[in-house]
């Protein structure tokens, strides 16, 4: 499932230096803009506790676990919907993903130069969003331009909803308010308004990068800018990416936990940050559990357990029969699936399913 998060920001916020973090991809990290001209693109492996658990139990010949695309995109600036520092290229790679993690600098550094010469996220955050608004407002007025005769003069019934759409974007954008504050009821006007891949409907969320004085509670900056968001229902993360370049370069596991329990911290940003991410994509896991492998298949939440099987092969979904399914909870407790069955605890279920994150499936199919 390629779903990609784009992180963004302004020149020399850390961008890069916790891409680099989250990927074996090394993104060029130096203290001038425009360091990363081509998107860098890391699969990244997603940390589930539960992975670990069952493979202890099935002891399997292989662990496979779940990814997320992250793309490590240049630094926006100020005039970046006219075409400034390169500015349509960065904007369309914004475009190509699902969601966008938006790293704000809130740390002080007179050796790593601002753009603008002081730190201060909310004009930086305000930056961002005004050059995605503006470059959105222009998509939804050249297609304003296409179907308001059609709406106003045809009868056309379709063109006259996607009219309706485009308008309270319009109004939305022009008060400098993002596309994902504006919500419709109606399937036809959501499938309209998804159809017009705006870049300010993307669901975001904010890494604040701070130093290593504030990796465990935050401070003012973060303060400032959780207080902004709030109205925005957007999530907040809080990473020193400092810090997180110095975990990644320790060998073994138990030197990071060591590193992190003396700062204060129970879990890596970076592990944070990727959970935060599959949240974000609105992604959920299921898994496989058998002596070849145990493994963490991705799926879309709510998703049917047709649909779901189809990660697997797209025959698991054309030919599904149905699923047997057992929770997590149930094999932890029990310890193996002939336990769970003999138990009655595992469910014979069919297309209606909606899979819950944490399932344990097999799938029945003919094709």
């Amino acid at each position: 499932m390629a779903l990609q998060c784009g992180i963004v920001g302004l020149p020399n916020v850390g961008k890069s230096t916790l891409f680099n973090c989250l990927s074996n991809a090394k993104a060029q990290s130096a203290n001038f803009p425009f360091c990363t001209i081509e998107p860098n693109v890391g699969v990244i492996t997603v940390p589930d506790e539960r992975l670990t658990k069952l493979a202890e139990i099935v002891q399997p010949q292989r662990i496979v676990p779940t990814t997320v695309e992250i793309v490590d995109i240049a630094g926006l600036v100020k005039g970046a919907s006219k075409g400034e520092g390169l500015g349509n290229k960065f904007l369309a790679n914004i475009r190509e993903t699902d969601a966008i993690l938006h790293v704000l600098r809130c740390f002080d550094d007179d050796n790593i130069t601002h753009v603008d010469g002081s730190v201060d996220p909310l004009r930086d955050k305000s930056i961002i969003d005004t050059e995605l608004q503006l470059k959105d407002l222009e998509t939804v007025e050249a297609r304003l331009q296409k179907v308001y005769k059609q709406a106003q003069t045809g009868g056309d019934k379709q063109a006259k909803l996607a009219c309706d759409v485009l308008m309270r974007y319009k109004e939305a954008l022009e008060q400098g308010l993002n596309a994902r504050t504006v919500t419709f009821e109606t399937k036809d006007e959501q499938k309209v308004a998804r159809e017009l891949y705006l870049l300010t409907s993307k669901p975001v969320l904010y890494v604040c990068n701070v130093d290593e004085a504030s990796a465990v509670s935050g401070n003012e900056y973060v303060e400032r800018v959780r207080e902004a968001v709030a109205s925005e229902g957007a999530e907040l993360l809080v990473v020193a990416a400092k810090i997180e370049s110095e975990i990644a370069e320790l060998e073994t596991y138990e030197e990071r936990q060591m590193f992190l329990a003396e700062i204060g911290l129970e879990e890596s940003g970076v592990a944070r940050l990727i959970k935060a991410a599959y949240k974000l994509l609105d992604l959920e896991t299921y898994f496989t559990a058998g002596v070849q492998e145990v493994r963490a298949w991705t799926y879309t939440k709510g998703s049917k357990a047709p649909r779901a099987a189809a990660a697997i092969h797209t025959d698991f979904e054309k030919g599904f029969i149905r699923a047997e399914v057992i929770k997590y909870e149930d094999f932890l407790h029990y310890g193996s699936e002939s336990a769970v069955k003999e138990a009655g605890k595992m469910a014979v279920e069919g297309k209606d399913y909606v899979v819950q994150d944490g399932d344990i499936m097999h799938f029945r199919f003919n094709v």
